[in-house]
């Protein structure tokens, strides 16, 4: 595929052919980050073959683990590749991001599953921003419709998971506001404000319930679902239940400032900076940004990191940046946003230079060191497919950021 590594007409930043030589660092960062992305994701590619399965990470002996598209995880390669499109306007990448989109076209009707915006909006929702195609909004409407069906009225959130029923009777975990910006979207594209409705009970309950009072995160909640009490406050994938599982907090961060993005609710962007201080002055957050699998983890330094949580909060905090920025905030926002910019950037260089994959290593896959649940022994310091996505759109808004 050919490389020609900058955004076409619809994207913020410009650059000046013919003009200085020595180019800005930042773009050289992008440049080199988007140069590898493109040898290894046609390595990926190569690897994944023609297949319905979509890959998510990296067994134990080295073998690809591909998945079906029930897996929560199935959007994520797709929107890589959409990213790639829109890094290199090269229509190769577009027939490859639309094919293993398709693959997760049936989980439109799949009402089994919070992870819609995962699934969806990752896959779709980035081809329809790049085409505008009628029928991958289409799609997302239909989505929004069935992730809309979990909603309970009296608890106030939407049912992240159907399984373990012996243990919850109505789940409910802080991945699950990553899901509500399909939402939002549906009601931009229907006029149906009852999507956004469903979304804002949603991001308020949780605000109310799953955040202690030094707003580090709870996992998982279980409610009643007769009164909308809550039951028990536990963890799933983090080391306790009063422990902060960093992918959480960072799920945490990424979704109050995107609601607050779509609503201008100014609470949510002060939970967003709340959550934000939680991150950044925490006693065990590593000198480069690149957090412990959770923040209270045990063995700490001698635990493993979690990139794709770094990834995910990269991402968070080029968007809050530019949000403080804007807002009509007590705090100095001009100093905090220059302080949220710096984080963002700090890390993906870090990612960049200390956590990057070699060309030709782990089957194409960006970045290694994540860790997908260590309660279980799954996914521990291997690369996952969403670290990558997360990364190749953390250097979008850096240079979106850096005009």
């Amino acid at each position: 595929m050919k490389s020609v590594y900058f955004f076409c007409a619809s994207m913020v930043f410009l650059i000046a052919c013919g003009g200085n030589k020595q180019e800005s660092s930042e773009l050289s960062l992008a440049r080199e980050n988007i140069d590898f992305a493109e040898k290894q994701l046609e390595i990926l590619i190569a690897n994944v073959g023609d297949t319905t399965y979509n890959p998510r990470t990296i067994e134990g002996s080295g073998m690809l683990h591909l998945i079906p598209s029930k897996d929560w995880t199935s959007g994520f390669y797709p929107g890589a590749l959409w990213y790639m499109y829109e890094f290199t306007q090269d229509s190769t990448w577009m027939e490859e991001a639309i094919k293993y989109t398709f693959n997760v076209e049936q989980e439109q009707y799949n009402n089994k599953t919070h992870d819609m915006g995962f699934k969806i909006n990752c896959s779709f929702g980035n081809g329809y921003r790049l085409t505008g195609n009628d029928e991958f909004r289409e799609v997302l409407i239909q989505s929004a419709k069935v992730l809309s069906t979990r909603f309970n009225e009296t608890v106030g959130c939407i049912r992240s998971w159907d399984h373990h029923q012996h243990l919850w009777q109505y789940p409910v975990i802080i991945d699950n506001m990553m899901n509500l910006e399909l939402l939002f979207l549906a009601t931009q594209f229907t006029g149906d404000s009852s999507f956004y409705n469903i979304a804002v009970s949603h991001a308020d309950t949780t605000m109310k319930n799953h955040f202690r009072p030094d707003y580090g995160t709870y996992h998982v909640l279980d409610y009643d679902t007769i009164t909308g009490e809550v039951l028990s406050k536990v963890t799933h994938q983090g080391y306790a239940a009063e422990s902060t599982w960093s992918r959480g907090q960072a799920w945490a961060l990424y979704g109050y400032t995107m609601c607050y993005r779509e609503t201008g609710k100014e609470r949510y962007l002060d939970l967003a900076v709340k959550i934000a201080d939680f991150i950044l002055n925490h006693k065990n957050m590593p000198a480069d940004y690149v957090p412990y699998w959770d923040f209270d983890a045990p063995q700490i330094p001698d635990e493993p990191r979690d990139v794709s949580a770094a990834a995910i909060m990269s991402s968070a905090f080029f968007d809050l940046s530019k949000l403080v920025h804007k807002a009509d905030f007590e705090i100095p926002k001009d100093s905090l946003s220059a302080e949220y910019k710096t984080v963002a950037e700090t890390i993906l260089t870090n990612l960049s230079h200390n956590y990057r994959n070699k060309v030709g290593e782990h089957a194409g896959f960006l970045l290694d060191h994540s860790v997908g649940s260590k309660p279980h022994a799954s996914e521990v310091d291997v690369p996952i497919i969403y670290a990558d996505y997360y990364f190749l759109e953390a250097n979008k808004k850096y240079m979106e950021s850096n005009p």
